[in-house]
């Protein structure tokens, strides 16, 4: 047997080299999730629009997805430390860049570059901790323990960013990431050898045309979700051109992979029934992962919580997904039923999003909202690091890391699919819901009128002046309308992820020979990218 390549050096302890890892993947993470948790801060600081402020992520996501599977030439090109600290440089480089420029255009194209990056150095760190994992059981865990990280990532920076959000600009957290790079990287310089993993692979012969054409392609359909809904999608000449341009795209890709003697992704294996259900059942966990973003609106929006005590409620949420991402983990090491496994977990997601549908209203106290966030938590983490291994360990060996890539293509599309779901059925039911309210004071509803001179007794009470009191009572009670509508969008919302959930677990329960499917993640290493 071949000894182990000292990538660190001898008289390192395991302890430092686990943190030094992670405190060179943390800000990475970070930077991920900061157009989710800070959307508001973001769009006020850069004077855009919320829309803008998810394309902004949905440009970082798309140049990872793109680039996981050109970085691995990069990496067999460059020794390990070295490749780590030129990452890092350059992603120091456009934490700056980003801190100082206020032009949304520019904005974009430091985040594209960022996420480029951001995919060479985590997927560099995870390669170092999996390969020092050489037990079975310690591979087994190490799995979830990275898988678990990425999945608590954005509740966790909303808690580590809300201080920083409340008290200062928002690019400011650029400038803390940049910081936060420097410690990692110290780390890094003095424990690491300068090593190769790998035989050096020249660069030449790169497919930058399967990467530029797969990019954009990305780049655009997050586009056209992202923005369909506020330019009304084909009335828009900018929907349509861009969705013309995706099918040619399209095309020119499926061409190209087909008649490739190396192709950039193996289409071929959409072929094998159980890797296409693998790939279907991640698309629907982020479809329903998404609808956590209206739980979140909810506590900010309705109930008026500010980031910091969303942050501590999200706690519980982080310790859910920690308990059974290592939960389900033992159920893996134990070889239980991948079917019981997935369908524990939709049902736990069916659990919460019901109970949400019970409790949404402008009253709640913050005790009743724990065991929610506790079963959201214990369904995500029950199900991404299963699911993950169930699509990888479906994908033949032979087409090499078509499978991971063709998740992160998947894990996009949900994303991407998600904002747009919510945004449609947020617009339209919203509006329904409004004008039956509308309706109801035109009609001079009892109830209505009850309340609106109850804001008029309350001001005068408060030492307003009468003629006043009708104009602001009356901006009081459409404030109250627009609050409930939002309510009744998320009740309506949840319904159809519920019905949705109920779906899908019937047909896991349905679906012939998913028993027979191993998560061999020896043979078959997922990649690290995995948001």
């Amino acid at each position: 047997m071949n000894e182990p390549i000292p990538v660190f050096k001898s008289w390192v302890p395991d302890w430092i080299i686990g943190l030094g890892l992670l405190l060179v993947v943390l800000p990475g993470l970070v930077l991920f999730a900061l157009s989710l948790s800070n959307a508001g801060a973001a769009a006020g600081y850069y004077g855009i629009s919320p829309n803008d402020v998810q394309y902004s992520l949905i440009l970082f996501y798309s140049s990872m997805a793109s680039f996981v599977v050109l970085e691995d030439r990069f990496f067999k090109n460059i020794a390990v430390k070295e490749y780590l600290l030129i990452d890092i440089g350059l992603l120091m480089g456009t934490c700056y860049m980003c801190y100082t420029v206020h032009s949304f255009i520019l904005l974009l194209v430091f985040r594209y570059i960022q996420g480029m990056l951001t995919c060479g150095t985590i997927s560099i760190t995870l390669t170092l901790m999996y390969n020092r994992l050489h037990r079975e059981r310690s591979k087994e865990i190490g799995y979830s323990v990275v898988y678990g990280v990425l999945l608590i990532i954005i509740p966790f920076s909303t808690l580590a960013t809300a201080g920083i959000i409340d008290n200062f600009n928002f690019n400011v957290i650029y400038k803390c990431a940049l910081y936060a790079y420097l410690p990692g990287a110290v780390i890094m310089f003095f424990i690491m050898n300068n090593v190769r993993l790998a035989r050096k692979f020249p660069l030449f012969q790169l497919d930058w045309p399967s990467f530029l054409i797969y990019s954009l392609g990305l780049s655009l359909i997050g586009y056209v979700l992202i923005y369909g809904q506020q330019y009304e999608w084909l009335d828009d000449i900018r929907i349509s051109i861009s969705i013309l341009f995706i099918l040619l795209l399209l095309a020119i890709f499926i061409i190209r992979q087909l008649n490739a003697k190396r192709p950039y992704i193996y289409l071929a294996v959409f072929k094998e029934p159980k890797f296409t259900f693998g790939a279907v059942l991640l698309f629907v966990f982020y479809i329903c992962r998404g609808s956590f973003g209206i739980t979140m609106s909810y506590l900010g929006g309705v109930l008026g919580m500010d980031p910091i005590h969303i942050g501590y409620l999200l706690i519980f949420n982080i310790a859910g997904i920690i308990f059974s991402v290592f939960f389900s983990s033992r159920l893996l090491l134990l070889k239980r039923s991948i079917r019981l496994i997935f369908i524990s977990g939709f049902t736990l997601l069916l659990l919460f999003h019901v109970y949400m549908c019970v409790i949404f209203s402008t009253q709640v106290d913050s005790a009743d909202l724990i065991i929610p966030l506790i079963l959201q938590g214990l369904g995500a983490g029950m199900l991404m690091v299963p699911i993950i291994l169930f699509l990888v360990s479906s994908s033949p060996q032979k087409y090499g890391n078509t499978g991971s890539a063709v998740g992160i293509f998947t894990r996009f599309i949900g994303f991407c699919s998600s904002i747009a779901l919510i945004n449609y059925f947020q617009l339209y039911s919203q509006s329904s819901h409004y004008n039956r309210f509308q309706d109801q004071l035109s009609s001079l509803n009892p109830n209505a009128l009850q309340n609106l001179e109850t804001y008029k007794s309350t001001l005068t009470n408060h030492g307003m002046l009468p003629e006043q009191t009708a104009k602001v009572a009356t901006g009081l009670l459409n404030k109250s309308i627009t609050v409930q509508t939002q309510l009744r969008f998320s009740i309506d919302y949840y319904h159809m992820i519920s019905w949705l959930l109920a779906g899908v677990i019937l047909l896991i329960a349905i679906f012939p020979s998913m028993n027979r499917t191993t998560t061999n993640t020896h043979s078959n290493q997922p990649a690290p990218i995995v948001y």
